[in-house]
C-alpha cells in the first residue's frame, strides 16, 4: 500500500460504511424512493470514469424511438451545473446533438422533479443516466456496465480507489453488461460472487471521424486513416480511448489527457498544439464529448476532428427483449 493509500484508507472505510448504510435504509424502506408515472430504465456503473454509459443511453433511446415510444433521458449533468456560457453538461449536449428533439432531456440534480415535468407532456419511458447510485428515484430496470479493462477500479472504494460502492451492490442489478470485451470468463466468474443477473457483452464501434466545425461535429473526413493524429481528451477513462483508437487502425503519434469534463482554455490549446508539433502530428483528434468543452477555443495550427462512436451489443435483440420483459413485469406488480 502506498503512502497516499495509507492516508486515504480511513476515509475509504467511512465512505464504505455510509454507502452500505444508505443502500440498506432504502432496501428496508426507511428512506422511500419516489416513483414516476412511467417506466424507468437506469443505466449506471460501479466505478467512476467511463464505462460506456452515454453510448448505452443513446442505444436505448434509439430503440425506444424505433418502437414509437415517447421517451426522455434524465441526466444530472456534470455536478448538476451549467457552464458560465449557459451550456449544460457535455453529456447532455452530446445527447441533444445526436437525438435532436426526438427524445426529451431532463437535466438537473433533482431527476424526479425533471421527470414529473416531462410526464405531464405525455412521456411514458425514462432513461435514468448514471442512475445506479441515484437511489432516490425508483426504477423498473437496472442496467449496470462493467469495463473489462478495469472492472473494479483497483478494488478500493473512493477516495483511495474508483469504486463508488462495494462489489456486493451488484446484487441490485437486473442486467450486467461487460464493455470493451466480447468474452471475459474470469470476470464473469468474479461477478457471480455478487450477482445472478444475466450478463451481456458490448463494445464501442467507430462510426466515423468528423471534422470539428465551431462547437459541433461537421462532415465525415474521408482521409482519416491517412493522417498522423495527436489525440487529446478530458474523459473518465483516457486509456480506453487510446486503446480504441489503435484498435480502429488510426495512426496515433502522441496523446495528452485532462480530467473528466475538462473545459479547455486557450492555454490548453497552445500546449496541445506544441506537443502535437513535437510528435510530428498532422491533425488533432478528440472524443465527441470533448468538442462541447472546447467552447469556442480555437487551434491555430492544426485541424481538429472527433470520433463518432456507437455501442454494439452482443445478442442485442435478446438484451432488448429482456429489458422490456423486466419492465413489463415490474409495471404489473404492486407499486
Amino acid at each position: 500500500m502506498t503512502l497516499k493509500d495509507s492516508l486515504l484508507w480511513p476515509f475509504t472505510l467511512t465512505y464504505g460504511a455510509v454507502s452500505r448504510l444508505r443502500a440498506r435504509t432504502y432496501r428496508a424502506g426507511i428512506l422511500r424512493q419516489r416513483r414516476l408515472e412511467g417506466v424507468v430504465i437506469s443505466v449506471g456503473n460501479l466505478t467512476t470514469g467511463g464505462t460506456g454509459k452515454t453510448p448505452m443511453v443513446l442505444w436505448i433511446a434509439q430503440r425506444l424511438l424505433a418502437e414509437g415510444k415517447r421517451a426522455a433521458i434524465l441526466t444530472r449533468g456534470y455536478r448538476g451545473e451549467t457552464s458560465p456560457a449557459g451550456r449544460t453538461s457535455d453529456e447532455a449536449q452530446l445527447l441533444r446533438s445526436r437525438l435532436g428533439e426526438a427524445v426529451a432531456l431532463g437535466v438537473g440534480a433533482d431527476r424526479f422533479a425533471r421527470g414529473e415535468e416531462l410526464a405531464t407532456r405525455g412521456i411514458g419511458w425514462f432513461i435514468l443516466d448514471d442512475g445506479f447510485q441515484h437511489l432516490q428515484l425508483a426504477r423498473d430496470v437496472d442496467v449496470v456496465l462493467i469495463d473489462a479493462t478495469n472492472p473494479f477500479g483497483g478494488g478500493r472504494l473512493l477516495p483511495a480507489g474508483r469504486l463508488r460502492e462495494p462489489k456486493s451492490a451488484l446484487a441490485r442489478a437486473d442486467i450486467l453488461v461487460i464493455t470493451r470485451s466480447d468474452r471475459a470468463p474470469a470476470l464473469e466468474a468474479s461477478l457471480r460472487h455478487d450477482s445472478s443477473a444475466p450478463v451481456f457483452y458490448a463494445d464501442t464501434h467507430l462510426e466515423s471521424i468528423r471534422a470539428v466545425r465551431g462547437d459541433s461535429p461537421g462532415a465525415e473526413d474521408p482521409d482519416a486513416h491517412s493522417r498522423k493524429y495527436f489525440a487529446f481528451c478530458g474523459i473518465g477513462n483516457p486509456g480506453a480511448f487510446l486503446s480504441d483508437l489503435r484498435a480502429w487502425g488510426l495512426d496515433i503519434v502522441g496523446h495528452k489527457s485532462f480530467p473528466d469534463h475538462h473545459r479547455y482554455t486557450p492555454q490548453d490549446a497552445r500546449e496541445i498544439e506544441n506537443e502535437a508539433r513535437v510528435a510530428g502530428a498532422s491533425a488533432l483528434l478528440c472524443t465527441e464529448k470533448d468538442i462541447f468543452n472546447l467552447a469556442g477555443v480555437r487551434m491555430e495550427s492544426f485541424s481538429v476532428s472527433c470520433c463518432r462512436i456507437s455501442l454494439r451489443i452482443d445478442r442485442d435483440e435478446e438484451f432488448w427483449r429482456l429489458i422490456l420483459s423486466i419492465a413489463g413485469s415490474r409495471a404489473k406488480s404492486p407499486r
